[in-house]
């Protein structure tokens, strides 16, 4: 199989966030080797893709996953959606793509479905691995609580997730503070930061710790160390977002989801501040 032939016009490679075909191919790439070397994916399995716009991500799962497998696309903007149903699904019928008409101020402002309140339209333990490739990046806490039980829903008991993040540190605040990062993440918002007021989701970062308690609420634990990314300074960094890789390992009932989360928002005060001359949001 050739990929090129199912190469989405350059209006929606640029809405990926990639600068030109080369970069797009080259992403999908990148994260197909993070499946098998970090996550075992192998043919056959089921995979779901959280924010797959037009395809990027399964374009080099066509012929890896075989006639057994299964991918599953989810996003937010419509006309992505449409591309590949059009020009994805009609050729690999085992690869289907679906519209979350979802509220977000940067990619679906006309949406519909408080992200809080979405569900995926899948069976629980259904999946194999789930991936969010610049997800959480553009979703405000409420959203990523309700995504993070959505994805420990769906995922089968052992499954993976792969999800990328800005996460906020100590390394990465000190980063900050050098002027070596690509983003200032200057006003706070609960258990993340941002860097624009006016368009809060454009860029979310999120304290590293937050997210660990999110996760254990919802049974989910590092299978890996964390790889941090390149967008706050560092060296030798393995991919731009950080990238965090997480198994199921049981589900949580209600009770004890519902325990730690509660302790998730006692949190007095952000170990992250970029600058304190810097504005801060409530």
């Amino acid at each position: 199989m050739n990929v090129e032939d199912f190469l989405p016009p350059l209006e929606l490679i640029h809405w990926t966030g990639s600068n030109d075909r080369e970069q797009f191919l080259a992403t999908g790439q990148e994260f197909f080797n993070y499946f098998r070397q970090w996550c075992d994916l192998r043919p056959g399995q089921a995979v779901l893709d959280i924010g797959c716009g037009c395809g990027r991500l399964a374009l080099p799962l066509l012929d890896f996953l075989g006639p057994q497998g299964r991918f599953e696309g989810v996003d937010v903007d419509s006309r992505s959606i449409g591309w590949a149903q059009q020009n994805i699904t009609p050729k690999h019928c085992n690869f289907r793509f679906h519209h979350a008409n979802v509220f977000n101020l940067t990619y679906n402002a006309a949406g519909k479905i408080q992200p809080n309140r979405y569900r995926l339209p899948f069976a629980s333990k259904s999946f194999d691995l789930v991936f969010l490739a610049s997800v959480f990046t553009h979703m405000l806490p409420p959203g990523l609580e309700n995504y993070m039980g959505e994805i420990a829903r769906v995922l089968k008991p052992g499954g993976r997730c792969l999800m990328t993040f800005f996460l906020l540190n100590d390394d990465s605040a000190s980063l900050i503070r050098l002027r070596n990062s690509h983003f200032r993440f200057p006003h706070r918002w609960g258990h993340c930061a941002v860097q624009s007021l006016e368009s809060p989701e454009n860029v979310v970062g999120y304290d590293e710790d937050a997210v660990h308690a999110y996760l254990s609420a919802n049974g989910l634990s590092l299978d890996r160390p964390v790889a941090y990314g390149f967008w706050s300074g560092r060296d030798n960094a393995p991919s731009f977002q950080d990238i965090v890789v997480v198994r199921k390992q049981q589900a949580v009932s209600p009770f004890v989801r519902l325990a730690r989360t509660i302790r998730l928002y006692r949190f007095q005060a952000p170990k992250f501040v970029a600058d304190h001359k810097f504005d801060v949001a409530a």
